[in-house]
């Protein structure tokens, strides 16, 4: 009978030590997140309705802070995210085809009356929603001097209203309604072990992101680099995207490591090690790829968060239940 017991209690102690990390998880970091995201979009808003010249200090600031807080929680793609395609309304990229500005050009060049609405405008192209298409308004020496001020200025408020619409239905989705669904298994998540896989697909989704398109698309090949396909590069800002991508990442594989000291370890040494060659790149815009030294640098980064998806992979994942080998963008 007192093993029976001690059974019962060593399981009800387990349960308890799932439920802090999901319980962590989302009260740490994904609620707050989420809500930065929503109030700095709207303060984007706000700047763009006093002053939406795209030389504008305050607008430009509102831009990086609302950006930031998009980039911190971008691997999150999934339930309130996913909604109808919200991920998307907020950042189209990699744009391959440059939808972006050939659709952003038209806009402007046709003066469409979508954006005088904000229901037509969100029936308009995806590519001319979020924050890269924003970015060319603001930083595209081009497209920030297209057509006539007037008709800019009504499309550069459209566009940052529209993501402050979005960023805080996405928020309103998880407070009512998706919180609930993870913290209580049963209708979306049959049991506790789903939900924590749909985490490490989170977290393995945001590496590989960063390692293959923040980096991979600049980094190109040894002899033909692509630094025009860097991220955000108008802005300045790719580099900024790998750090706070790292950041934010690092936060979700500690707490899915849970009372594992060893791998918890492992994973904060490895972080450790890609941070401090971020760092040390002082390339914004990853210009260096084209530099034979800066290449290999900016490879070596890229190769230490592949070290870091290692870890994840063949540690971190099986002990959530999740098969070695699994690929998150490939929809498993």
């Amino acid at each position: 009978m007192r093993s029976l017991t001690l059974a019962f209690v060593l399981s009800l102690s387990a349960f308890a030590v799932q439920a802090d990390m999901v319980d962590d998880v989302l009260d740490q970091q994904i609620l707050p997140s989420m809500s930065a995201l929503a109030d700095h979009s709207q303060t984007l808003s706000q700047a763009a309705a006093q002053d939406c010249k795209s030389s504008s200090a305050e607008l430009q600031q509102a831009y990086a802070d609302a950006f930031d807080a998009w980039i911190t929680v971008s691997h999150l793609r999934f339930g309130p995210t996913e909604t109808d395609n919200r991920a998307f309304a907020l950042a189209f990229w990699p744009d391959s085809r440059g939808k972006i500005p050939k659709s952003l050009s038209a806009m402007i060049q046709n003066e469409d009356p979508a954006v005088k609405t904000p229901s037509d405008f969100a029936t308009s192209s995806i590519a001319v929603h979020g924050f890269y298409a924003l970015e060319f308004l603001l930083y595209d020496t081009e497209l920030s001097t297209l057509g006539e001020e007037a008709y800019r200025c009504q499309l550069v408020r459209a566009i940052a209203d529209d993501i402050s619409d979005t960023s805080h239905l996405i928020l309103k989705d998880w407070q009512q309604n998706y919180v609930a669904q993870m913290r209580t298994p049963g209708d979306r998540y049959q049991t506790r072990s789903e939900v924590k896989q749909e985490l490490f697909k989170a977290l393995n989704t945001g590496l590989q992101v960063t390692s293959d398109m923040r980096l991979g698309r600049p980094l190109g090949t040894f002899d033909h680099p692509r630094p025009n396909r860097a991220e955000a590069r108008r802005s300045g800002r790719s580099l900024r995207h790998v750090e706070l991508s790292l950041q934010s990442l690092e936060s979700l594989a500690i707490a899915l490591a849970g009372d594992n000291l060893a791998l918890t370890a492992n994973l904060q040494a490895g972080f450790s090690k890609a941070r401090i060659s971020a760092a040390r790149l002082a390339d914004p815009v990853f210009a260096g790829v084209s530099d034979p030294s800066n290449h290999f640098r900016i490879e070596a980064l890229q190769q230490q968060i592949n070290d870091i998806r290692s870890i994840a992979d063949v540690d971190l994942g099986p002990a959530l239940g999740v098969t070695p080998g699994f690929n998150s963008l490939d929809g498993d």
